[in-house]
């Protein structure tokens, strides 16, 4: 079993950047690759970003994501993380950690984080 906690979320003005973190606990962190996804109010979920147990490989949703957002993970910490910047009203949602143990499949899941974009 692994165990996601989210924390970092927050009010944040259109323009700004947030940090998002997650704590994994339970099987060996490396070993698993690690995602972000979010919903918005009314939406479905949607994938943002992932990222390989060693950090060889990372995608996002889209180029506009990829140029604002950044997922980056410490396997020594047991943490993985999502820097945004340039924050768009868009961007308003629940944002949730994931692990899977194969890239691409995500298994498990955090309670989610709220982010909330004021324009």
């Amino acid at each position: 079993q692994v165990q996601l906690v989210e924390s970092g979320g927050g009010l944040v003005q259109a323009g700004g950047s947030l940090r998002l973190s997650c704590a994994a606990s339970g099987r060996t962190f490396s070993s698993l690759a690690m995602a972000w996804f979010r919903q918005a109010p009314g939406k479905e979920r949607e994938f943002v970003a992932h990222i390989s147990g060693r950090s060889e490989s990372t995608a996002y949703a889209d180029s506009v994501i990829q140029d604002r957002f950044t997922i980056s993970r410490d396997n020594a910490k047991k943490m993985v993380y999502l820097q945004m910047n340039s924050l768009k009203s868009e961007d308003t949602a629940v944002y949730y950690c994931s692990a899977g143990v194969t890239y691409g499949n995500y298994i498990y899941w955090g309670q989610g984080t709220q982010v909330t974009v004021s324009s």
